[in-house]
């Protein structure tokens, strides 16, 4: 339906006309699918709020019903009159595409932390496929089991995971090991998710010994500093009677030995203390820069942490092959022409020996290829 609308500036007026018809009150507009992007499948789909426009699309275009009874589907099958079922597996599919799809974009966003909540994140979508996964609907089921095969290949050999992922969620305070230990046995059952996390664990003390070695020379911490007041004030009254060079040496070195241990026992404070609640607006960076005082190497360590992206590039960049080959210079080319470099790239990728295009010109005349898609094809290999 989509396909047939988007195909003319005629049936797009119309469509809207359908549209203002039902009192449709919405800022979204008719996407077309585009093979090598998977969201453009869902942005496609997410306009279901538009049924009641294409139920009435046949009375501005005659041509619309006679198109759905012949127009042929990927898997060979006519696609026919659009029923209520259609719509009821439209709307699941979407709801199903829905959480990759905010998912994708969390990830990838720039402007903001995300390494702190990309384990818990995919947590959440490992739930959320083990729920499809026992739905009712069979073809959600099925589809979520198939993605849940995926799933495992990337998350579930947690010796090849990225320690990182674990230990940055640990250091958001809403999570700490509490929950991190709680989601890995979710994730990976009782017993791995045990093993892993007493990995994790001793992976973070061994990191945060480096920063104790690096940083507890150069910085005091200003809390343990504050709980030294009374301590040396009671160490003072103790050595009242003794000369004021053995005093100075006695304050100094009691000093010396609390902060010492306030800085070994400052993960472990960390980590003992109350979760902090969960609220929309909680700003991570802001929450470590304030207890940056109390926690003053832990803050180094949670600095540089929390400073990794979990994903450098766009979700269309990162998903999208078409964007690296229509560029702003070479954005005339048909779909076509698009699949064929894609193709000639892999192949020419898989290739031990480099290929000199211009000696197997005379191949590619003979490949059942139209003569006019190489000619146009074959300058732009070249010129990559």
């Amino acid at each position: 339906m989509v396909k047939y609308v988007r195909s003319s500036s005629t049936r797009t007026r119309n469509c809207l006309k359908c549209v203002e018809m039902q009192k449709i009150e919405s800022d979204k507009m008719l996407s077309l699918d585009v093979p090598t992007r998977w969201n453009s499948t869902y942005l496609m789909l997410d306009t279901t709020e538009f049924e009641k426009a294409f139920e009435r699309f046949d009375l501005y275009d005659g041509n619309f019903n006679s198109f759905l009874a012949t127009d042929v589907c990927e898997d060979g099958s006519i696609a026919g009159s659009i029923q209520n079922k259609d719509w009821t597996n439209v709307r699941n599919v979407t709801k199903f595409l829905e959480k990759f799809y905010e998912l994708t974009l969390k990830v990838s966003g720039s402007r903001y932390v995300t390494c702190n909540v990309h384990f818990e994140d995919i947590c959440e979508l490992d739930a959320y496929l083990k729920a499809c996964m026992a739905s009712d609907e069979v073809d959600l089921s099925k589809m979520s089991s198939r993605m849940k095969e995926k799933f495992k290949k990337y998350w579930d050999t947690p010796e090849k995971m990225n320690k990182m992922l674990f230990i940055a969620s640990v250091l958001d305070p809403r999570n700490k090991f509490i929950y991190v230990s709680f989601a890995l046995e979710e994730l990976l059952g009782e017993e791995k998710g045990k093993i892993v996390n007493n990995e994790v664990e001793a992976y973070l003390k061994k990191l945060f010994a480096i920063y104790v070695s690096k940083y507890a020379k150069g910085s005091k911490n200003q809390s343990s500093s504050s709980d030294l007041s009374d301590s040396s004030t009671c160490g003072l009254s103790q050595n009242v009677k003794i000369n004021s060079l053995r005093t100075k040496f006695y304050m100094k070195k009691q000093k010396e030995d609390s902060g010492s241990l306030g800085v070994k026992f400052e993960l472990d404070r960390y980590l003992l203390e109350d979760q902090e609640p969960e609220f929309e607006d909680f700003d991570i960076l802001i929450w470590w820069k304030v207890n940056s005082p109390r926690f003053p190497v832990l803050s180094q360590l949670a600095r540089d942490v929390l400073a990794i992206p979990m994903s450098s590039v766009a979700s269309e960049c990162a998903f999208s092959i078409g964007g690296r080959i229509l560029d702003p210079f070479r954005s005339s080319l048909t779909h076509k022409c698009v699949q064929c470099l894609i193709c000639v790239q892999d192949w020419l990728r898989q290739e031990t020996k480099p290929i000199c295009v211009e000696k197997v010109w005379s191949f590619l005349k003979k490949l059942n290829w139209r003569w006019q898609i190489v000619e146009e094809t074959l300058p732009l290999l070249i010129y990559d």
